[in-house]
């Protein structure tokens, strides 16, 4: 199974990378398509100092043009992402989001806490110490062994 999957995960990736390829190469031709169609070529040979000096003169009008559209384009997506942080922000606002205080640990005894849980009502004490068996000092001291041998001889 899992060399089945190694083998599909590889023909997959093959794939992926060939329409990738192809997608490069698509775009490439686009390109060239493009600016086929809108650049055409410069004719500069035979001409004069005059019309080389008019041609360059609109070339810079056609440069102006292209730049003042450029700063618009620009100008318009630094406030759409200027609209779209302060969005977010908003958003974040009205979900709440906020860091959690750790919290403490709180001693609730046992009267306490049946009483949160069932109500003023009840009055229920609990004394869980009464039911515990109580030890004394002697009893613990019969059940060691006294004196301590020599553990050799009873090897």
């Amino acid at each position: 199974t899992s060399a089945v999957s190694l083998c599909s995960q590889s023909l997959m990736l093959a794939k992926a990378k060939e329409e990738w390829d192809q997608e490069i190469v698509d775009k490439q031709a686009e390109k060239e398509r493009y600016l086929s169609e809108r650049v055409t070529p410069l004719h500069t040979s035979g001409l004069s100092l005059s019309q080389l000096q008019d041609l360059c003169r609109e070339l810079h009008e056609k440069v102006e043009i292209v730049d003042e559209e450029r700063y618009d384009i620009e100008a318009k997506c630094n406030h759409n992402t200027r609209e779209i942080k302060d969005l977010k922000i908003k958003v974040l606002d009205l979900r709440g989001k906020f860091k959690r205080p750790p919290l403490r640990r709180v001693r609730v005894s046992a009267d306490a806490m049946l009483r949160a849980l069932l109500g003023s009502k009840h009055k229920v004490s609990m004394d869980l110490r009464a039911n515990l068996k109580s030890v004394k000092k002697e009893d613990t001291e019969k059940e060691r062994p006294v004196e301590v041998g020599d553990w050799r001889k009873n090897v």
